[in-house]
């Protein structure tokens, strides 16, 4: 079948889908993804390995809000697939597959202390966390640069578009390394955390409300990073089969209008995170009797007669 004359786009409405969607998502990301950054950095005394993954995870999710706005204009304003678009392409692309990245250290580290802790305390130290997420940016910053220099966008016109019907196997691989195995990983890491926690569970009765909680964290994880990425990537890899085998182009457009759907299901993420940040680390515990002691000071040096409230 001959599809040179095939060019697929967005769906009419989805710039308007985007602006409902995103608008609050940026609200409430950059809001909480900069608490966190303030409570991490500015209020904890002692750094920990998760509180590093966490400043990591949180700086990903932040500068992945600062493209958003961009790739929304991409869409209302049509804008060619130029050098600037490529830039932002791959700023967009490499945050969102650092936080991928970081969300499945976070859950093979906590695997590690759970299930080998002797280990654990050779292997797990702040500065190690700290060199793990400064690889992990350079990797995936070289990465994306090549893909970007290697990517054929000849044929495309707008922004954020993939509009040829050519499969890219350049795509392929990003969609394996760059979800796929991580999602093996977690999802291997997690049920094992999971499985140790329940089996401590039932030798220790005094802590099964702890560890209870723990499990249930555990498990949000991991149900929140597959349905906010799987669909994507599922897409992604339906789109790459469907140019391949050379479909018709209702079809590929059809699957094109999932993807963008799924798309935005996937930024939600960035909010998501940083929900869950003060559910899975203690640190925050440790950061709430200074945030409520700072309260009560502000208001004895205003004069304000404000009782300080402990959440």
């Amino acid at each position: 079948m001959n599809l040179s004359s095939c060019s697929i786009t967005a769906y009419e409405s989805f710039p308007l889908v985007q602006l409902c969607i995103y608008v609050p998502v940026l609200l409430l990301g950059i809001l909480l993804n900069a608490l966190a950054l303030w409570v991490f950095c500015c209020k904890l005394s002692k750094w920990t390995e998760t509180r590093v993954y966490m400043v990591n995870l949180a700086g990903a999710d932040f500068l992945l809000l600062f493209t958003l706005p961009f790739k929304m204009l991409s869409q209302f304003y049509h804008l060619k697939a130029d050098t600037w678009c490529l830039i932002l392409e791959g700023g967009y692309f490499i945050n969102r597959l650092m936080s991928i990245s970081i969300i499945t250290v976070v859950a093979a580290d906590r695997y590690l202390a759970i299930k080998y802790p002797l280990k654990a305390k050779v292997l797990r130290s702040p500065p190690k966390a700290a060199f793990a997420s400064g690889f992990l940016w350079i990797i995936i910053i070289c990465v994306m640069s090549l893909i970007k220099k290697l990517e054929d966008r000849g044929q495309d016109e707008l922004c954020f578009e993939k509009s040829s019907v050519k499969p890219s196997v350049i795509t392929l691989c990003a969609i394996i390394v760059g979800f796929f195995i991580p999602l093996i990983i977690l999802s291997y890491c997690s049920i094992q955390v999971i499985a140790e926690l329940i089996r401590k569970k039932n030798q220790n009765c005094h802590k099964e409300k702890v560890i209870r909680k723990a499990v249930y964290i555990v498990s949000a994880n991991l149900i929140v990073f597959i349905v906010c990425f799987l669909p994507l990537y599922v897409g992604h890899l339906l789109r790459f089969i469907m140019d391949s085998v050379s479909s018709n182009c209702s079809a590929i457009q059809r699957v094109n209008n999932f993807v963008h759907l799924a798309s935005v299901l996937a930024n939600t993420n960035c909010c998501l995170d940083a929900i869950c940040y003060y559910f899975v680390n203690k640190e925050f515990k440790e950061a709430s009797p200074k945030l409520t002691k700072s309260k009560c000071e502000a208001s004895e040096e205003t004069e304000i007669q404000l009782p300080c409230v402990t959440h």
